[in-house]
């Protein structure tokens, strides 16, 4: 069976998640924008280093009546982006809250160094934008230097190589997860031999 990570796209309403997973997958670009309804997702094959890798990218609803129904999507997530639109200076201002959100609510072991990536959206409407990449790169530097993509949905700028750096950290955090598993088995079985050494000695 191939390898399955679970990446969730997270950002307030009309930053283009939607649109960007449709554009990654189906190689299509949607110019109606419909308001999604709590969650859904779409699957893609990757290939690297010669091993397929199954995608299960999320899409969340952005608007707030609807964040209690994402709250039960966020569990299991192997890799969490964080959108915004560089038109919206509101919706870069809430990129911290939505990665609290994820935390608060996602409640993983390693929350430290849980990976995310966020994503600054709809770069294609150059007239339009309002944040800069300097006000990115200092959000970065207070953020433990998370990466950051600019991408268009409208024109596939930048998605292959966004996909593949999630893809990669979700791998790398199922290795990590699998490397902590195996070494409390392993002390556990240490434990058990000592313990039954002891009994036998007595």
């Amino acid at each position: 069976m191939d390898p399955s990570i679970k990446i969730i796209l997270l950002g307030d309403m009309g930053v283009g998640k939607t649109s960007l997973i449709h554009s990654y997958v189906l190689q299509t670009f949607q110019e109606e924008y419909k308001t999604t309804i709590g969650a859904d997702f779409l699957n893609k094959k990757i290939t690297i280093d010669e091993n397929q890798i199954d995608l299960q990218i999320w899409d969340t609803a952005g608007q707030e009546r609807f964040q209690s129904l994402n709250h039960s999507y966020y569990r299991g997530s192997d890799c969490c982006a964080l959108v915004f639109d560089v038109t919206n200076r509101e919706s870069f201002q809430n990129v911290s809250r939505w990665k609290e959100d994820f935390l608060q609510h996602s409640e993983p072991e390693d929350s430290e160094s849980f990976p995310f990536v966020v994503i600054a959206n709809k770069i294609d409407l150059t007239e339009q934008r309002v944040i800069t990449e300097e006000e990115i790169k200092n959000w970065r530097l207070k953020n433990s230097n998370i990466p950051t993509f600019e991408t268009s949905a409208k024109n596939f700028s930048n998605l292959d190589d966004l996909f593949l750096e999630l893809t990669k950290k979700g791998l790398k955090r199922q290795s990590e997860i699998s490397e902590q598993v195996i070494e409390f088995i392993v002390n556990n079985e240490d434990e058990t031999t000592k313990e039954e050494n002891q009994k036998k000695c007595c």
